[in-house]
């Protein structure tokens, strides 16, 4: 049986190095597990409590929930903004996490990797998105980290999965996740 893990993009833009390291993490990914891009953030109205009625939820949301559901396990792809969590990625959390208790993220693990600009490749904002989805309910693995710093350079001519250190590093988060699923169990 394969383990399917939801792929969740902070960055919106057409060319995004995260949207580029997600489709990296599909090609990469190991044998019995099967990587899904979710493409609808931006679809996604931030959360808000009045609108989160059975039966009526906005199409964007109950489309992140259905495809949440499908998923044993979850990887976040994290860009840094201002030095933290990229909006459109906090609301995907914040729609994951309700019904309080029972959401879709509630005891699913979850791993953030991400690639930024600056040195140290977006630290604070993956950070910031384990610190919301462990908040959420989820199983986080804390040793399953990944940060590019220099996204722009380090990819100017390079599509992320063609990166050595990419092709050898997303393959064994996607395998630790894979091994702390349920599923897997």
């Amino acid at each position: 049986m394969s383990v399917r893990v939801l792929a969740l993009v902070g960055s919106l833009r057409a060319g995004s190095h995260n949207r580029q390291l997600a489709e990296a993490a599909v090609k990469h990914a190991p044998a019995g597990v099967e990587v899904v891009v979710f493409d609808g953030l931006g679809d996604v109205p931030f959360y808000n409590e009045d609108i989160d009625v059975e039966g009526a939820l906005p199409a964007g949301a109950a489309a992140l929930r259905e495809a949440a559901g499908q998923a044993d396990a979850f990887l976040l792809f994290s860009p840094e903004y201002n030095g933290t969590i990229p909006a459109v990625l906090k609301n995907a959390i914040d729609w994951l996490s309700r019904p309080y208790g029972a959401g879709a993220l509630s005891g699913k693990p979850a791993a953030v990797v991400g690639t930024a600009f600056g040195q140290f490749g977006g630290v604070w904002a993956q950070d910031e998105t384990r610190k919301s989805l462990g908040v959420a309910g989820s199983a986080v693995l804390a040793d399953a980290k990944f940060s590019i710093p220099g996204s722009l350079t380090r990819f100017a001519e390079l599509h992320p999965q063609d990166d050595a250190e990419v092709a050898e590093q997303l393959p064994a988060i996607l395998a630790q996740l894979a091994a702390a699923t349920p599923v897997a169990a």
